[in-house]
């Protein structure tokens, strides 16, 4: 069906045909009643006698148009004319991504930019229960004004059933446009839980967005074949070559995102878009503030101070690690972008992953991790807790309900990686691991006195009094304050 100008739908006549496909034909339409110019989509005949579509064609237009987010396209109204569903949006000028890719390299910074708006696009759909399941170039819109937005909500499905791709609707997902009866995507841009006929959720999204994301830092497609078949084979057992990331001085950053959305266990990747656009911030907030600081003075201290630091405490770390080595000026590297406290930031053993507490915005406290780039920043997966050492094997040493910052001793317990915490005793104020990884040493409070345990249970030291302690931890809390 194809509707000719002067057509009127409702308050809209149409002006002009904008591009059509399996899914929907668009035209260009002006509103009557408010005077301004908007873009239709109609549904097809054979998809409009189908009930079910329908009610999700119409579930989806709601949906869609309470989000009101600026990186999707706006949904103004939807409506029935003549028996025909149509859906009224806001009318872009500008093109799509695909267009931008096929006309030449993307600079890294507007990369970057463009990613971040997919990722916030993408987190406020995610947010109310949307998933795209058909995210690539041709549906990433980009306005006149460098704004991005995300198209084609409004006919995906919301919980798709797992079902088998079969070769025909492989066949058709070759094409540009979404195709009738095509209910899994576009092939080169499926996740492999999608290829499967598995069910899939807001993580598919993700593995769709690495590979955009790859097209627009290669100006390849991450996974091609020469049929559909082979395409599917290299999404599910291969992985995109290597970006001359240095030829085209793309952030190293950048590109680990970018893998990590590519993984093909969905339990690897990102798991939020929430989480990828707060990686890709903190990449873009980083870019150029790496600087020379003329010194370092490294002063320990127990009470919480601005999780700015944190970065300070990474260059402290650099500097021991590297002793040895030929003497360099520090650098500074911020690390996290929250406003909020820091309690203790520790080096893990491969020197990459910095493990801090911090609480934002307001108590209490996490545990978190991050790259020393600023990526994979995650929660760890621990009660409340401080962190007080890291060993060489990765275990930590935490404190249970925050006491030793405030020096009236906490809870000790040991921390394995990936494992539950295990507790050992109370009224500890400081504690650190011996450097074969296996013992610790700890500073607590027993019989009025502040004394040094080393193993655990023999006494090394023990005269310092609290009346004595009191008075330094207040002393570092005025010295704080100065």
């Amino acid at each position: 069906m194809t509707l000719a100008p002067g057509t009127k739908l409702g308050p809209y006549e149409i002006q002009s045909a904008l591009g059509a496909g399996g899914m929907g034909e668009v035209y260009r339409a002006h509103d009557r009643r408010l005077g301004r110019d908007v873009a239709i989509k109609v549904l097809p005949e054979s998809l409009a006698r189908d009930s079910d579509r329908l009610r999700r064609f119409e579930q989806e237009a709601r949906s869609v148009g309470a989000l009101n987010h600026p990186n999707i396209l706006s949904v103004y109204d939807i409506g029935v004319n003549n028996g025909t569903p149509f859906m009224v949006t806001e009318l872009l000028r500008g093109g799509t991504l695909r267009e931008k890719i096929n006309a030449g390299p993307v600079p890294p910074k507007r990369a970057m930019d463009y990613a971040q708006q997919v990722a916030n696009g993408l987190a406020a759909a995610h947010g109310q229960g949307i998933i795209h399941r058909d995210l690539k170039p041709d549906n990433l819109f980009i306005t006149n004004a460098g704004h991005m937005k995300i198209l084609d909500f409004g006919l995906a499905k919301q919980n798709p059933p797992a079902a088998p791709v079969s070769d025909e609707a492989a066949t058709m997902a070759e094409s540009t446009h979404t195709s009738e009866g095509m209910v899994l995507g576009t092939t080169g841009y499926m996740s492999p839980e999608q290829v499967r006929g598995k069910a899939v959720d807001h993580r598919t999204d993700i593995f769709a967005f690495g590979a955009v994301l790859y097209e627009i830092l290669s100006g390849k497609r991450a996974f091609s074949g020469n049929s559909s078949v082979e395409t599917m084979t290299a999404i599910l057992k291969e992985e995109p070559p290597e970006i001359p990331i240095a030829d085209r001085q793309i952030p190293p950053a950048l590109d680990r995102i970018m893998r990590r959305c590519l993984e093909k266990d969905p339990e690897q990747r990102f798991q939020s878009a929430k989480d990828l656009s707060f990686a890709l911030d903190s990449i873009s907030a980083g870019t150029g503030q790496s600087q020379v600081m003329p010194a370092v003075q490294i002063r320990r201290k127990r009470w919480p101070i601005t999780a700015a630091v944190i970065a300070a405490g990474a260059v402290i770390a650099i500097v021991i690690v590297n002793g040895s080595r030929p003497r360099e000026q520090p650098r500074f590297r911020q690390l996290t972008f929250r406003k909020g406290y820091l309690q203790a930031a520790r080096f893990a053993p491969d020197g990459q992953t910095v493990i801090y507490g911090a609480a934002w915005e307001q108590p209490p406290a996490k545990l978190y991790s991050s790259r020393i780039d600023g990526t994979d920043v995650r929660a760890l997966d621990l009660p409340l807790s401080e962190l007080l050492a890291v060993s060489r094997t990765g275990e930590l040493a935490i404190d249970f309900g925050g006491g030793t910052w405030r020096g009236i001793g906490g809870r000790l317990a040991r921390a394995p990686a990936g494992g539950a915490p295990r507790e050992l005793l109370d009224e500890v104020v400081a504690a650190d691991w011996f450097p074969d990884g296996t013992q610790l040493a700890v500073a607590r409070f027993t019989s009025g006195k502040c004394r040094l345990e080393y193993p655990i249970g023999k006494v090394l030291y023990g005269q310092l009094t609290t009346a004595r302690w009191d008075r330094r931890i207040q002393s570092g809390w005025s010295a704080s304050r100065t």
